[in-house]
């Protein structure tokens, strides 16, 4: 390390500890020192700009800083930054002659930015979770809409009509892992975006920091930086009437620039209270999408893909006992895999239905089902792909036949319905069909291995 790199690191350190972490990160971890030589610090930053905001609002602190460090006498220099490749300055010339402006002892060179070009803006941390993506965020009948939306702004952020997103619903349902995921494939596509993932929380602590400190303009300037502003659990602003003044202005700035915006909630705008009513409004500008709790299907393919991505070994009647017995959120379907991995490893016991239902009952509460004819009469249809009313119909197809008989065979044996009404049930039929359909499939069960595997099927989803 040179010198003047170590100088300007205890220069930094020093700043450090006198603003806040916002500022330091926007204003001063962007600049580079290139020389110190014949007591003149030249530093390089982004732009002119740079140089005027650090003169106006920083300038003391600097001056302090450099006469402690580098002792006094010290000139600062600035190099304006303009090829980012080369990192030299370029000359503009004039007609006229030029000279470096003073302030103070400080020297601003004549290495000045073009009127005409863009503000090149240091590079933020988005704050993302890489494996927060859509190839791990599985789509179901209960995300379809805002992930689809997702994916979509994604590919064109700011210019969808899908702006701002406001995606709602229970904890635990991947809002979190739908615009992580928007941020992530953002990035991929336009690495040079801004994006930043931010909790309500973590900007109403920022926002609180910057009052204390009277940095509000700091911190507003930061925020209306971003190109993809992914907001998450916005419902904490409510009564927070400061806050909510802020970002009402950053969302105007953000929305008039064609930046993007994506807020989740654990409840849609009309459920919200104590927030100001030109918010609401806002939020409801572009989608608002529900994100509601996974179906059976959806949460097996959760499970599936997450037992395959980390090459896991579980039998299949164990992922439909979690799927069905855990309904809650998604968030619970990984804990009870991370659950039984445990258990199964320390106890060197195989991970099979008992050890599913010891594990799964200390997590979530499992209430007995009352079988009846109608939950016997879907989940076959399910298992076959058909709809109720297809079994109820004088249908002569064979598998509709079968299925019909199969949820009359379970209904005798699993519920205490009488046969006349298990066939009123399942059809409109009388108790001797009932009869006959149970005698027919007692016959296939022995005389036919796929149909006897199929009853074997359904009959485990019967009994999770």
């Amino acid at each position: 390390m040179n010198n003047y790199e170590q100088l300007w690191g205890s220069c930094l350190n020093i700043i450090k500890d006198n603003i806040n972490e916002a500022s330091f990160n926007t204003w001063f971890a962007p600049i580079v020192p290139i020389k110190f030589e014949n007591k003149i610090f030249v530093l390089q930053v982004p732009s002119q700009f740079f140089v005027e905001y650090i003169e106006e609002k920083y300038i003391d602190l600097l001056r302090m800083t450099l006469t402690r460090v580098a002792g006094n006498g010290t000139k600062l220099e600035y190099r304006v930054l303009i090829d980012k490749n080369t990192g030299k300055g370029t000359q503009i010339p004039s007609t006229a002659e030029q000279k470096p402006r003073q302030f103070g002892n400080h020297t601003v060179t004549n290495t000045i930015v073009s009127p005409y070009q863009t503000l090149q803006l240091p590079e933020i941390d988005p704050q993302l979770r890489p494996s927060y993506n859509f190839d791990s965020l599985i789509e179901g009948k209960s995300n379809k809409l805002a992930r689809t939306a997702g994916v979509s702004i994604a590919n064109n952020p700011g210019k969808t009509i899908f702006n701002p997103l406001f995606v709602y619903g229970k904890s635990g349902v991947g809002k979190t892992h739908l615009i992580n995921a928007i941020g992530v494939m953002t990035k991929q596509l336009y690495p040079e975006k801004r994006v930043l993932y931010v909790s309500a929380n973590t900007f109403q602590i920022q926002y609180t920091d910057a009052v204390r400190s009277n940095t509000q303009n700091d911190f507003l300037n930061f925020y209306q930086t971003i190109d993809v502003l992914l907001m998450d659990d916005i419902q904490e602003f409510s009564g927070k009437t400061g806050t909510q003044n802020t970002f009402f202005h950053i969302f105007n700035h953000l929305h008039q620039s064609g930046k993007q915006l994506v807020l989740t909630s654990d409840r849609s705008p009309l459920e919200m209270v104590g927030m100001e009513q030109r918010l609401l409004t806002r939020f409801k500008w572009g989608l608002s999408a529900e994100i509601e709790k996974p179906d059976f299907e959806l949460k097996k393919s959760i499970l599936n893909n997450k037992i395959y991505r980390d090459g896991l070994e579980i039998p299949e009647n164990v992922v439909d006992y979690i799927a069905e017995n855990v309904t809650d959120n998604i968030r619970d379907l990984e804990g009870v895999l991370i659950s039984l991995l445990a258990h199964s490893t320390l106890a060197n016991i195989p991970i099979d239905i008992k050890l599913a239902e010891k594990v799964i009952g200390r997590i979530v509460n499992i209430t007995p089902k009352v079988m009846t004819v109608e939950h016997i009469r879907d989940t076959v249809c399910e298992f076959y792909n058909l709809s109720v009313d297809a079994i109820s119909t004088r249908s002569r197809k064979l598998e509709v036949v079968q299925a019909r008989q199969i949820a009359m065979y379970f209904s005798k044996m699993l519920t205490k319905n009488s046969l006349s009404s298990i066939g009123l049930h399942i059809g409109k039929r009388d108790h001797a069909t009932v009869l006959h359909a149970c005698k027919k499939v007692e016959d296939l069960i022995e005389t036919d291995k796929h149909f006897r595997k199929d009853v074997e099927m359904i009959e485990e989803r019967l009994r999770i």
